[in-house]
């Protein structure tokens, strides 16, 4: 029933057609909230914390969420997409809600929308909208002491902008992305975060470039909201041992400083005060202990985020996952990437392979991204679409049922495309060089370093090359290569370390740790 409303209309596609009528889009899912049982003034009791971006909102929430649920309130948090199972994006005190929650909550929100459908000429919600009109009503249900909301695409049209009231608003880092949606540049894209933006309610952002800066200062000055740049992270750290965050890369310390200011401006609000941290509009009064140390703050230590700056270890094998898809964030991945990747070299004894799995969904350019995680200089790139397995046994919860698998498949073989002219071999393959088994292309078979794969499962089969404990699955799910591939394999087989690098897209990792981490999907 979830999936089905896919199909009922491309969120993208309705944000699109209504950039001209912003009021029409937000006015539809104000409507929708109405036809659920509830109105925009019920969702001021939610203490909600909103924050757009186009890199590091997710984070930024985990880290909030995480230091607001350390000093025992009862935390709502709102996030998309999910990696593995939809019950993700619906979170209560860190943790996706359960499937009877969900089933009950879902069962009870779709069936009065669909009661009431036939008097709105059929229409339902589309899935995001759908999911956050559940977000709602599972956080007033469940008696949460703040919702901590993340922003879907861009903030002025979001469906999670009919928040009237908020009590604090962030925006993280800023760069291209969506531009159909957003716009062509990176003050067009300002423009659409600050949207979120409240008369009266106090917003906090990160270091931006001027230009963006500039919008986001009019605009908030247009909208009447005291919009304060977070300082460094280095700016506010007490004497002591060194701030350790939960989530790795150095791009991280922004968004904990973001946090850290979110949740001090909610916690004055909620009346707790205490220690003055010094002069300037930046600082302030905070809770007792709010210092900006691991040993005072393990919210900031112990916020755990999947699928963003994330290592898993299986034997010889170690994955390194990150759902970086637009030019800043695969820039700060290939930092992280190649520092984690160099520190764990200095340790093995023996041949290292590196291995790139990569896929980018929409209108992202594949080929500029591959060229900032060129000079990691991997082995093998291996391409796959975002599939867990084959279609008929993927993971219902990450279906998509708004791109077809020839375009999934056209994509991977133009990123082949984009990695081959990167390594001077030339463009595409021909079709006579793939071999195709029930309409789905298994490998490319070519004389370079690069390989296409139909789904997730069989990609990692043959990077593990049987040297994950983890993998281990009948033999009839494993892909069948030619034997030319196969010969090619004979470094995976020997290699002492295999470090294999998942990034471009968030549904690639999120299917990747489906199988890497089994107990994600239970």
């Amino acid at each position: 029933a979830l999936n089905s409303l896919q199909t009922n209309a491309s969120a993208l596609e309705h944000t699109c057609e209504g950039r001209s009528q912003p009021q029409v889009q937000l006015q539809a899912m104000r409507d929708f909230l109405r036809r659920s049982g509830l109105t925009v003034e019920d969702l001021d009791s939610l203490n909600i914390i909103h924050v757009a971006g186009t890199k590091g909102k997710g984070s930024t929430c985990a880290f909030t969420e995480r230091i607001l649920r350390n000093y025992g309130f009862r935390t709502g948090f709102y996030s998309s997409p999910h990696l593995v199972q939809v019950r993700e994006r619906v979170r209560i005190d860190g943790q996706p809600i359960g499937k009877e929650l969900f089933t009950k909550y879902f069962w009870s929100v779709y069936g009065q929308l669909d009661e009431s459908k036939d008097a709105y000429g059929g229409s339902m919600p589309s899935y995001f909208r759908f999911l956050t009109l559940l977000a709602f009503h599972v956080f007033l249900q469940e008696k949460v002491d703040v919702a901590v909301i993340e922003v879907g695409i861009g903030g002025a049209y979001d469906c999670t902008n009919i928040i009237r009231k908020p009590w604090v608003c962030g925006i993280s880092s800023l760069g291209i992305d969506h531009t159909s949606i957003l716009g062509d540049t990176i003050e067009k894209i300002a423009w659409q975060k600050a949207g979120i933006l409240k008369p009266g309610v106090p917003a906090f952002t990160v270091a931006q470039p001027p230009g963006p800066m500039v919008v986001l200062r009019e605009r908030a000055r247009e909208i009447g909201c005291p919009l304060l740049v977070c300082p460094e992270l280095d700016e506010y750290e007490s004497p002591g041992p060194p701030l350790r965050l939960g989530l790795a890369g150095h791009h991280q310390r922004s968004n904990a400083t973001l946090a850290l200011q979110l949740c001090r401006n909610w916690l004055q609000r909620r009346g707790i005060l205490g220690m003055y941290l010094g002069e300037g509009p930046l600082c302030g009064w905070v809770t007792p202990g709010f210092h900006c140390r691991s040993a005072r703050h393990p919210g900031l230590a112990e916020t755990e985020w999947p699928g963003r700056s994330h290592t898993i270890r299986h034997g010889p094998l170690t994955y390194f996952l990150d759902g970086a898809h637009t030019t800043g964030s695969v820039l700060a991945c290939v930092r992280w990437f190649r520092k984690e990747a160099a520190t764990l070299e200095r340790t093995v004894g023996g041949p290292v392979v590196r291995v790139l799995l990569f896929n980018a969904t929409g209108e992202r350019d594949s080929g500029a991204l591959l060229k900032l995680l060129w000079p990691c200089h991997f082995d093998f790139a291996v391409f796959c679409p975002n599939l867990t397995e084959s279609v008929a046994s993927c993971s219902i919860d990450q279906q998509n049922f708004n791109v077809t698998l020839e375009n999934m498949l056209t994509r991977c073989l133009d990123s082949q495309s984009s990695w081959r002219t990167l390594s001077g071999r030339g463009g595409r393959l021909a079709d006579d060089q793939l071999v195709f088994q029930n309409q789905l292309p298994l490998v490319a078979e070519q004389r370079t370093d690069s390989l296409v794969f139909p789904c997730i499962l069989s990609a990692l089969q043959w990077i593990s090359q049987g040297r994950d404990p983890v993998l281990g699955v009948p033999d009839q799910r494993v892909a069948a290569v030619q034997p030319g591939v196969a010969a090619r394999a004979q470094a995976l087989q020997e290699a002492a370390s295999i470090q294999v690098l998942i990034t471009g897209s968030l549904y690639l990792v999120g299917g990747a740790l489906t199988h890497l981490v089994p107990s994600l999907a239970s």
